[in-house]
């Protein structure tokens, strides 16, 4: 087992802010984990971790000249709502938006079988609209 599960969203920055959807093939998520996550290369990744692995989620877009970043995780079920964390690092006007990483522990206390769902919020750009989310990806514990 890897002590450390890394998460991309690809996005199609063009196509989800023409479509005003990260669905309809905008997003791609994908893991690198050791266990066989259901939902891969779909909005609907299932990522399947052991308690006190690493999570890192990282936004790439298709596009390199709009830039998309990760805004916000949340998850959903969760009282303390807010589980990523950005780096110390990081800079509100940050010229790297590609480069920002989002990571988290997976706390002991996840019950095993469990699909926890999270909102993953994208920001692409700037504007009105350039803010979307997802509700439908998961980490769950084997």
């Amino acid at each position: 087992m890897k002590s450390q599960v890394n998460i991309i969203a690809l996005v199609d920055s063009i196509g989800a802010l023409s479509d005003r959807t990260l669905h309809n093939g905008n997003l791609s998520l994908i893991d690198d984990g050791s266990f066989h996550s259901a939902g891969q290369g779909t909005p609907d990744l299932c990522t399947v971790v052991r308690p006190g692995q690493i999570v890192q989620w990282q936004a790439l877009a298709v596009d390199l000249q709009t830039p998309v970043e990760i805004k916000s995780i949340t998850f959903l079920d969760s009282p303390n709502g807010h589980v990523g964390y950005r780096p110390s690092d990081w800079s509100e006007e940050g010229e790297k938006l590609d480069l920002d990483v989002w990571a988290g522990i997976v706390p002991p206390s996840m019950g095993i079988g469990v699909p926890y769902k999270y909102r993953l919020e994208l920001q692409m750009y700037e504007g009105k609209n350039s803010v979307m989310f997802i509700d439908s990806p998961a980490l769950m514990c084997a």
